[in-house]
């Protein structure tokens, strides 16, 4: 498919969604190839896994910097000699300063293990547990300087199971990560997700369906 927008994975561990990323970039009708995956940790699996699956991996180790602003001059070097066109963070834990995240605004994405606005930052599933809730998922948003709160593209969600640990519940939302952040970044690239007033728009019956 001619004409795929370019895409930079950044990760800080395993590479989960990573590897379902790279995995629907395989497809050639995919709207997006998987260009480059960076990582904040010279140890994250993940380098590893992109690597075996033939993609350009590179290590930017954040301690390696008396900055923020230093590090995110490296991480953005990389991306302008890969030419990228889009990121997709992918358990990145890394804050970005809002000038990195407004040079990128419309082009960054995350996913979050929650249905957002609820349990923003972390251990999502274990307050899910404790608050009581009965349905959970994942959120795939804009990045935007406030963690978390950028405009939602998409949302999966999941039941919550009498008798869940929270390793159940990640399990079972994780598998919903799996096929929302595909669809999601498509929707991205093809334009699709347009941001209206703050908030995306999108086009009645034209919800993503990611049972």
């Amino acid at each position: 498919m001619k004409g795929r927008k370019r895409v930079a994975i950044l990760i800080s561990g395993r590479g989960s969604n990573m590897s379902a990323l790279i995995e629907a970039a395989r497809n050639p009708s995919y709207p997006a190839e998987i260009a480059l995956v960076l990582s904040n940790r010279p140890d994250a699996p993940g380098l590893f896994r992109a690597r075996e699956a033939g993609i350009p991996a590179e290590a930017v180790d954040h301690k390696a910097f008396g900055s923020r602003s230093d590090f995110e001059a490296a991480l953005e070097a990389r991306l302008e000699e890969h030419v990228i066109d889009i990121v997709a963070l992918a358990g990145f834990m890394r804050l970005m300063t809002a000038a990195f995240v407004d040079r990128w605004a419309g082009r960054m994405i995350n996913i979050h293990p929650a249905l957002l606005p609820a349990f923003p930052g972390l251990a999502t599933h274990e307050r899910a547990l404790e608050t009581g809730v009965r349905i959970h998922g994942c959120t795939v948003h804009y990045v935007t300087p406030g963690m978390d709160e950028g405009p939602i593209i998409a949302q999966a969600a999941v039941p919550v199971l009498t008798g869940d640990s929270a390793v159940d519940l990640a399990a079972r939302v994780l598998r919903a990560e799996h096929k929302l952040y595909p669809a999601a970044l498509a929707r991205v690239v093809r334009g699709e997700a347009p941001v209206v007033s703050g908030r995306v728009e999108i086009a009645p019956g034209d919800l993503l369906q990611c049972e």
